[in-house]
């Protein structure tokens, strides 16, 4: 059985595969079939007529998101061929049906799956959106997009980014530097999406404007933040009492986005973890989601799924 697809230009062809070979052989491998690409067409080949047409599905979908303004990365490539493989056409067709895309300086942002575009919704339609999940399911970086936009559109004055400095066991006194550099190696993946997004120099200009904050957890108490788009991350490591005092933080035509998985806390035993109290708590309050990952939502390499599956039945956790 053979498709092929024609196309106008080469170059609408070899942007589908991010022209490299390797991705035309990961596809092959991926859906059992034989591509060869010349000029303006595809040609897709095989004994199994399943396999042609999920590879030709998958090529007219990656064409229906170009046409659309979408810039996909290798891991968008990878992402969308192993979701249709594995029988999820479906999905990646409501992906891109009236698609959300946020359109900056360096890169678009585009839902890599169902619960990215969920979770990006939500961060539009609520004031309060508390993200839990494993590593690598987009939480904080959708959330630093999200605030992004909302600058980008004069929804909000500013962007505050907060985060429990926790994890290196060392005071934020001894660190050398001033705040903002004390603060640096616990601040490290906001910075890395802003950077990703915008660039170091655009990022610099809008720390210098203070259109970017940072603001450290212990500082926030006594603050109303207004006007404002306010992001917690790894909130798992928060304590109930630092939770509420961040919550209630919350001012006039500000949003908060909170952040963690509850299977990485660092807090001692006999702490709880704000964030795990929040999700209980505030349950079923209106204006507020407890928006939920699992490891199906994992998007970094396809290990890092499996890895988080096996440390989670070693210790006899649920995902």
């Amino acid at each position: 059985m053979e498709k092929i697809l024609t196309f106008e230009t080469p170059r609408q062809v070899s942007e589908l595969y991010r022209d490299s070979q390797k991705n035309l052989d990961a596809a092959e491998s991926c859906f059992g079939v034989k591509i060869v690409t010349r000029e303006a067409w595809i040609s897709i080949s095989g004994e199994d007529p399943d396999g042609v047409e999920k590879a030709a599905e998958f090529f007219r979908l990656l064409a229906d998101a170009r046409a659309q303004g979408l810039r996909f990365g290798q891991s968008d490539y990878e992402s969308v061929m192993r979701k249709i493989s594995s029988g999820g056409a479906d999905d990646v067709r409501a992906l891109f049906k009236n698609p959300i895309v946020y359109s900056f300086k360096r890169k678009s942002v585009v839902p890599k799956n169902i619960n990215q575009k969920r979770y990006l919704q939500s961060m539009e339609s609520n004031d309060i959106v508390i993200g839990i999940g494993p590593a690598g399911t987009g939480k904080t970086y959708l959330a630093v997009a999200s605030a992004l936009r909302a600058l980008q559109n004069k929804v909000v004055e500013r962007i505050i980014l907060t985060r429990p400095a926790v994890e290196a066991g060392e005071a934020l006194g001894f660190l050398p530097g001033d705040l903002q550099e004390k603060l640096l190696p616990y601040l490290r993946p906001l910075y890395d999406a802003l950077y990703d997004m915008l660039g170091a120099e655009e990022t610099a200009k809008l720390m210098e404007k203070r259109a970017v904050e940072i603001a450290p957890l212990a500082y926030m108490r006594g603050r109303t933040l207004s006007n404002a788009f306010i992001i917690l991350d790894e909130a798992q490591n928060t304590t109930m009492e630092q939770m509420m005092m961040f919550l209630t933080r919350l001012g006039e035509n500000s949003r908060m986005v909170v952040t963690g998985d509850v299977t990485q806390v660092d807090l001692p035993r006999n702490k709880r973890s704000g964030l795990k109290g929040a999700a209980e708590v505030l349950a079923g309050i209106d204006g507020i989601d407890i928006f939920r990952f699992d490891k199906a939502d994992v998007v970094r390499h396809p290990l890092v799924s499996k890895i988080i599956q096996a440390y989670a039945a070693y210790n006899g956790e649920e995902i």
